[in-house]
């Protein structure tokens, strides 16, 4: 067995407001994530700077890899569910993992 095969998967990254957080983990888990990771950011976009100075500030990126199908159903629902009414950004990448079982 190769220990350093590769094996493609899809990275979604979503951007968002923290108070988010809880209800996009629980989203992609019905969705079929297996795993994620989440960081607190700050940064600007057209919304304008989101500096995290005070709780309704705080910004979030959560990261899924998983098959390209639940990538592209988180992003769905994420889209038709929040991005009305959260600022969001999200974006894909082509990855390749090692230990493909996890993802």
């Amino acid at each position: 067995m190769n220990r350093t095969a590769k094996h493609p998967k899809t990275l979604l990254v979503v951007v968002t407001e923290a108070a988010l957080e809880k209800a996009l983990v629980r989203d992609a888990r019905e969705r079929g994530a297996q795993g994620w990771t989440v960081a607190e950011v700050h940064g600007a976009s057209l919304e304008g700077v989101r500096e995290g100075a005070w709780e309704a500030d705080r910004t979030v990126e959560l990261k899924f890899i998983c098959n390209a199908e639940v990538a592209d159903a988180i992003a769905g629902h994420v889209l038709a569910t929040y991005a009305r009414h959260y600022a969001v950004a999200l974006y894909f990448a082509e990855v390749q993992v090692l230990r493909p079982e996890r993802y």
